[in-house]
């Protein structure tokens, strides 16, 4: 198992509740986004303690090969892990934005596309995601939307409490909205396209890049169907959340030692702790986990088991 040092992301939007969550101090402010398992070139997760200390998460990839991501997942990836893993923390509104898919986005010279997910951490009062639109929109009326705002009014927005779920295929246009803290597990990829930021300016007076050409031919017009996941929690056994080719993610709420079997497997296994501690034990060695920290577990493990310490909450995401 490893764990991975934070990449803490300063961001016009962020806010102060990812280092409380993690248990970590800083002198950093405004920390929108914290990546705890990232790939993504120039921003290179790198592995914490243990024997492979120092590595970045290309060159884990690299060392063990299918030991880490499975023989299918390393045929198709190589050494290029292909999810990132991400706390996000919106003192104020995101952009509204789209991510293209994987073929868009190759077509413009990057390898993947960006579907992703998101499981509310926490929630200010009002706080809102939006998630596709609430009718379809005619491609004509696009730059119109966009230059005068009025892209707000056909958003799908949803009031959001902890536990809320949502599921982001690429085309689909979102935002999450101020007081949102969120859990997000996506495909490898930076790629944004900003449609409409709100007018606001940076600490120069400057407007913030949009991408208004390059988002229209990402963009699914027609897509509506941004509510959450429906799920039911029930404790001591995984509930899925997410099955797309992309990745799978359950979530799971431990109060009494559980065992995971593996065995069958032939993929890496990324626990994200949301709640709550544990200890975590495989085949290979054990650790000490504690909510706000996210753990690699390889491939070549065959069992994973479970020991709260309390109540405990964690997000298991995998490629199978």
């Amino acid at each position: 198992m490893w764990t991975f040092d934070p990449i803490l992301k300063t961001v016009i939007w962020g806010g102060e509740k990812i280092a409380p969550f993690k248990g970590i101090s800083t002198d950093k402010t405004d920390i929108g986004e914290s990546w705890e398992i990232s790939g993504v070139e120039g921003s290179e997760s790198v592995v914490a303690d243990g024997p492979d200390k120092g590595l970045t998460l290309t060159e884990l990839a690299h060392r063990y090969k299918s030991s880490l991501l499975g023989e299918k997942n390393y045929k198709k990836y190589g050494d290029a892990f292909p999810l990132l893993i991400k706390f996000i923390d919106a003192r104020d509104d995101l952009s509204v934005q789209v991510h293209p898919t994987d073929e868009l986005a190759q077509e413009r010279g990057s390898r993947f596309g960006k579907t992703e997910m998101w499981y509310v951490l926490g929630a200010e009062k009002g706080a809102v995601l939006a998630n596709g639109f609430n009718r379809e929109v005619d491609p004509s009326e696009y730059e119109g939307l966009v230059e005068s705002g009025k892209i707000m009014d056909v958003l799908n927005f949803n009031p959001i409490k902890p536990g809320d779920t949502f599921f982001i295929p690429a085309g689909r246009v979102h935002a999450i909205g101020k007081g949102a803290f969120v859990a997000e597990i996506q495909e490898t990829s930076d790629i944004t396209y900003r449609l409409y930021d709100y007018k606001r300016k940076d600490k120069n007076g400057n407007e913030r890049q949009l991408h208004t050409r390059e988002a229209f031919d990402a963009i699914n017009f027609k897509d509506t169907e941004g509510k959450p996941v429906d799920y039911v929690i029930h404790n001591d056994i995984p509930v899925n959340l997410v099955t797309s080719p992309f990745f799978t993610t359950n979530i799971w709420k431990i109060d009494h030692e559980v065992m995971r079997d593996y065995s069958e497997w032939d993929t890496f296994v990324a626990i994200i702790c949301t709640k709550g501690k544990a200890t975590l034990t495989t085949d290979i060695d054990s650790r000490e986990v504690r909510e706000g920290m996210s753990v690699l577990i390889p491939a070549s493990c065959k069992t994973l088991t479970i020991t709260p310490d309390g109540i405990f909450e964690a997000l298991e995401t995998y490629i199978k």
